[in-house]
């Protein structure tokens, strides 16, 4: 089940990494997107990595530094979650992707605890 779930969202994150080529910003934005894929993906097939309290450390210092671009990049606009707001503003958008990423790595960050 866990396999299935870490699998669906790094196909997610590669489907969010992939509609960035028009974006100005487009490869920082890969990277973001990149991170939690990687993760999910060890989490879902390589799991046995984290035995190693390296891989753990790694795992939780990609985890902390997407919790801090969440911070950054958090919507600053009233109502930033309606519909007709995201859809007009970039920056909504891009919060919202970042807090989906972060949800990724928790789930990582869980699946690695459970395996383990």
């Amino acid at each position: 089940m866990l396999r299935l779930l870490n699998t669906i969202t790094l196909l997610a994150m590669l489907g969010f990494a992939g509609v960035q080529y028009n974006d100005p910003d487009w490869a920082l934005w890969v990277a973001y997107y990149a991170v939690p894929a990687f993760w999910a993906f060890m989490a879902g097939y390589r799991y046995r990595v984290f035995r190693s309290v390296q891989w753990l450390g790694w795992l939780w210092a990609s985890t902390a530094a997407m919790a801090a671009l969440v911070w950054h990049y958090w919507p600053r606009m009233p109502n930033w979650w309606v519909k007709s707001v995201w859809m007009q503003e970039e920056t909504a958008r891009e919060g919202m992707g970042l807090m989906i990423a972060l949800g990724v790595m928790l789930i990582a960050v869980f699946t690695a605890y459970r395996k383990r």
